[in-house]
């Protein structure tokens, strides 16, 4: 296993050799930038205000003049489809070969991250940055210093969600989880947060997302004796219609989610039955976090689930290049921790030319964004969590932790 600690510290000098053939352009007046998400599977309705909250970042670099002496972002998307990684591998590999992408903003959904850094990112030196991967097994992955991600890891929303339950004298559960990475990788995590405190899993059964009907899986967990379900699924496939098979039946009287079940379109599909359930999603009460909507709204953006850590991943790709003074892969990669971390002046959402013009006049900065960005040492957000429970129809924030 290579140690990540290690490959970042050495990639300034040998990755930039290395790979000094790779697509630069700093000797021209734009550069393209990869952004991969599910446009289409389970979480389809989220990723639109994604890509937009990235792009906006991209713009907001390029309006300032200050990006490598006038150098401009062009966005160039990609579908993930959050769950096919034999496509979102050919998509990525399409990304590099044909629109020569100097990094890139994306994957989504940890399956198909977790195959486009190990078939493509790695074999072409390419910088990702993910804003919603979150399976514990990308902390470890052997990635050459490559990814990066400002959504925390699955291990520690594992353990807020045992916080949740317990605090809320929740004493028995049963789980549910979408079969691939994500699913597993945060039911594990909670399981074993959740039981480490005394609580009792009564039962934990996979789902498979794109089926019509759940009502043999909901009878499976009910049987299990427990009142309360934890979903972890997507929003707009399985997860969705295990929540909606269960209050069909009237199987469980209290729901539990997951960030994979955060999204509007939940609440539009199930309606007032779904008042009362909690869900948590990365997010933090911060200066960042309050200037964001403002910026947002000014750019005709969307606020909504992984937006700021959109915004914030796009933002780590262009002040990396001026840190380095190139746009190219190399560049990128050996910089992101440089300007995530500081030292050197924070900067907030909308103050993307500031950390620009102190970069180019040899300053340093330290982006702190929309989600406090702070970054290990194997470059994923520390990360803090919202506890939203859904109440007249609305997901309302209800404590952070």
């Amino acid at each position: 296993m290579i140690n990540k600690t290690f490959a970042r510290t050495v990639l300034g000098a040998s990755l930039v050799a290395a790979l000094s053939a790779s697509p630069a352009a700093f000797s021209q007046d734009s550069v393209k930038v990869g952004v991969m998400l599910g446009f289409t599977g389970p979480i389809e309705s989220l990723t639109p205000s994604m890509a937009a909250g990235a792009e906006l970042a991209f713009k907001e670099a390029s309006d300032s003049g200050m990006l490598l002496d006038g150098m401009t972002i062009e966005s160039v998307r990609a579908d993930s489809t959050c769950v096919d990684s034999a496509a979102a591998t050919a998509a990525a590999e399409r990304l590099v070969t044909a629109e020569n992408i100097v990094a890139l903003m994306g994957a989504d959904c940890s399956g198909v991250t977790i195959a486009v850094t190990n078939n493509v990112a790695v074999p072409n030196g390419l910088p990702l940055v993910s804003p919603s991967a979150t399976s514990p097994a990308l902390t470890t992955i052997e990635d050459n210093g490559l990814f990066f991600r400002t959504a925390p890891s699955d291990a520690r929303q594992g353990e807020v969600l045992a916080d949740v339950l317990t605090d809320r004298g929740i004493e028995d559960v049963a789980v549910t989880y979408t079969n691939n990475d994500y699913g597993k990788g945060l039911a594990d995590s909670f399981s074993a947060a959740y039981k480490a405190k005394g609580g009792k899993v009564m039962i934990t059964a996979a789902h498979e997302d794109g089926k019509a009907d759940y009502s043999a899986e909901v009878a499976a967990l009910s049987a299990g004796g427990s009142d309360t379900l934890v979903v972890l699924g997507y929003v707009d496939q399985g997860g969705k219609g295990i929540i909606q098979g269960a209050i069909d039946t009237d199987a469980f009287s209290n729901f539990v989610g997951g960030d994979g079940m955060v999204g509007d379109s939940l609440i539009e599909a199930i309606g007032e039955d779904l008042n009362g359930a909690v869900f948590t999603l990365p997010g933090v009460d911060s200066a960042g976090a309050d200037a964001l909507p403002a910026v947002l709204e000014a750019g005709g953006v969307e606020t909504g689930p992984f937006v700021p850590e959109s915004y914030d991943a796009a933002a780590l790709i262009v002040l990396a290049m001026q840190k380095g003074g190139k746009a190219d892969r190399a560049t990128i990669a050996a910089n992101i921790m440089a300007v995530a971390n500081g030292p050197g002046e924070e900067i907030l959402p909308g103050e993307l030319a500031k950390g620009l013009e102190i970069l180019a006049n040899g300053g340093d900065i330290d982006y702190v964004g929309a989600t406090n960005v702070n970054l290990t040492d194997v470059g994923e957000s520390a990360g803090s969590y919202k506890e939203q429970e859904v109440k007249d129809g609305k997901f309302e924030v209800v404590n952070f932790r």
